[in-house]
């Protein structure tokens, strides 16, 4: 049987790992057991020697690079990276799982687009390996790390509180019953068989709940627990006087690998219509943009600034792909040091406000905080990255949203006809005017 560390590494076996692990100074030499499990992975490419982690920092590094890849390299080649579904790996990969999150929080700290990057891509790792499994298989290891993460049969959905707060978990993904969470099939027959009539319980509990609703629990479970390690380990690092060279230098790398994947998968439509971030064409603005920078009146000039500008030009100055991708991402993804939210989206939103009648900011300075929090960064006087995700950063306004809530900015030109969104509005007309190289079609909301 696999070991619950390869999807685990948090797990008491994945500890066990790393109290036998050596000295950190060896961890950059070549290991010749790394590379033998690597080649004999069956369809692991070896003709390239990048593909081929030499040692435990290479290997750390592709256990990160895979999900920056898999997730925005259209050419994405599986075979580069088969040996990490290989469970021979585990005892390497685990040592990788454990050198990542100290790396990533000596250097950078939980908020940090780094913390999200190695959380994100445990949580996709494990996925991804569980699907390699076959269906007894992939069952019987779904309950032995739920048996050891759940500390009762019957759970109180206060005990997510963390997970539910940080939206790695939503309510409505769980059934209950009085406040206790059901995953079993004999709690689910007990709990809600005399209310089921006409149906098969065991066919309602396996679309309900079944092993989708525990692999979920327990996929975000970990990442949860990956997060909360990355945070004890920065908060023990500020106590050190200095960190361990190998963390410091893995840390760099794992910074090189996201802003690799920046520079080379950012925003702009391309061959496969994909759209990337590029200075605002004010020109390519819906009408009730354009509006909203003439000035509001003080009936609509709240809501007009705060719900619907300030999403709108954040998204189309930085993810304008949000509605296709459908991939949620916070502002530092792609706006690393905040320049571009302090030097035109910030400047561009007080510029509107301040066009208002009266000024927004001149009776309710307080709206300051209110515009920031919709970025993401929480009700805080300043943008600043170690307060990111204390909010979400709010998507533009669909325009049946835009007529319900404001409905004296809809003023619809032919352009409007065709689309739901006044972010689809602009990538239309960029579209239309060159600027981009590709049709774009997304879900909008």
């Amino acid at each position: 049987m696999v070991s619950v560390a390869f999807i685990n590494p948090l797990s008491v076996e994945g500890r066990q790992v790393v109290r036998e692990m050596g000295n950190l100074d060896s961890f950059r030499e070549e290991n010749g057991d790394i590379i033998n499990v690597v080649i004999h992975t069956r369809s692991q490419d070896i003709s390239d020697e990048e593909s081929i982690p030499h040692n435990y920092l290479d290997l750390a590094v592709k256990r990160l690079e895979w999900y920056i890849k898999k997730r925005n390299d259209p050419n994405f080649d599986y075979n580069k990276y088969s040996f990490l579904f290989n469970y021979k790996i585990t005892r390497f990969d685990v040592i990788s799982f454990y050198l990542l999150c100290q790396a990533v929080g000596v250097k950078f700290g939980p908020n940090s687009r780094e913390s999200r990057a190695m959380v994100e891509s445990q949580g996709k790792l494990m996925e991804s390996r569980l699907s390699e499994f076959s269906r007894i298989d992939r069952e019987e290891l779904i309950k032995k790390i739920l048996d050891s993460l759940l500390n009762d049969e019957r759970v109180k959905w206060t005990f997510f509180e963390d997970i539910l707060s940080s939206h790695k978990l939503k309510l409505e993904d769980l059934v209950m019953d009085h406040g206790n969470i059901i995953l079993n099939k004999e709690d689910f027959i007990e709990s809600f068989s005399s209310k089921i009539q006409h149906r098969d319980p065991d066919k309602i509990y396996n679309m309900m709940i079944g092993d989708k609703i525990k692999e979920l629990i327990m996929n975000r479970m970990i990442m949860q627990k990956t997060e909360d390690y990355i945070y004890k380990v920065h908060q023990k690092s500020r106590r050190e006087i200095e960190p361990n060279p190998i963390l410091l230098e893995l840390a760099e790398k794992v910074s090189n690998v996201l802003s690799e994947s920046f520079t080379s998968y950012g925003y702009k439509v391309g061959v496969n219509g994909e759209v990337k971030a590029a200075p605002l064409n004010s020109n390519a603005f819906p009408p009730c943009v354009k509006l909203v920078l003439e000035g509001m009146k003080s009936g609509g000039r709240n809501d007009a600034i705060i719900l619907f500008f300030t999403p709108f030009v954040s998204y189309a100055r930085l993810y304008p792909d949000v509605f296709r991708k459908n991939v949620t991402v916070k502002v530092s993804d792609v706006d690393p040091n905040l320049s571009v939210v302090q030097n035109e989206i910030l400047p561009l939103v007080y510029g509107a406000a301040e066009q208002c009648t009266p000024p927004l900011f001149e009776d309710q300075p307080q709206e300051k905080v209110n515009i920031n929090a919709k970025l993401g960064f929480g009700m805080h006087t300043t943008v600043d990255l170690k307060h990111e995700g204390e909010s979400i950063w709010y998507t533009p306004m669909s325009c049946e949203k835009v007529k319900l809530h404001l409905p004296s900015l809809c003023k619809p030109d032919k352009t409007c006809k065709r689309i739901g969104n006044p972010l689809s509005y602009y990538i239309r007309k960029l579209w239309e005017s060159g600027e981009t190289n590709g049709d774009h079609e997304g879900n909008e909301e």
